[in-house]
């Protein structure tokens, strides 16, 4: 569970879901490996989404697919009780009763990455309508 990671490593986490290689590289070199994959597989990255399947991190890919609106995704987390999951899903949507509780337990950096999550996700919808950016021939 996320949950469980100090402080200081879900910040690298919140630096690699931004895109930043060094935090990516010191996580997965520094045994994190799941976090640097869990970033990845936000970034809509196959093979990373795949190693957190192949290694043990269920939880990781069906969070990942949560956050896309996969509803089969959002089942999986609800029978195997990943609430905290299911509310981070919903955070980043966001929705209000699932921020609420972040605030209202002090879960700021849980606030953070959902805060963080969600920018790349609207940024990869935006780059979506970008012919520039989705070009063949750039």
């Amino acid at each position: 569970m996320l949950t469980e990671y100090p402080v200081k490593i879900l910040l690298l986490l919140e630096l690699a879901i931004d895109g930043k290689e060094e935090p990516l590289f010191w996580l997965m070199d520094n045994g994190y490996p799941e976090l640097g994959a869990f970033a990845n597989a936000i970034r809509r990255d196959k093979t990373a989404y795949e190693w957190l399947l192949d290694n043990g991190y269920p939880d990781l890919a069906a969070l990942t697919d949560a956050i896309e609106d996969d509803f089969e995704a959002y089942k999986w987390l609800k029978k195997h009780d990943r609430n905290f999951y299911i509310i981070l899903s919903d955070a980043v949507q966001p929705k209000e009763y699932a921020m609420k509780y972040l605030k209202e337990y002090n879960l700021n950096i849980f606030i953070r990455l959902c805060i963080k999550i969600k920018e790349v996700k609207d940024q990869q919808a935006n780059d979506a309508w970008d012919y520039h950016k989705s070009s063949p021939f750039r």
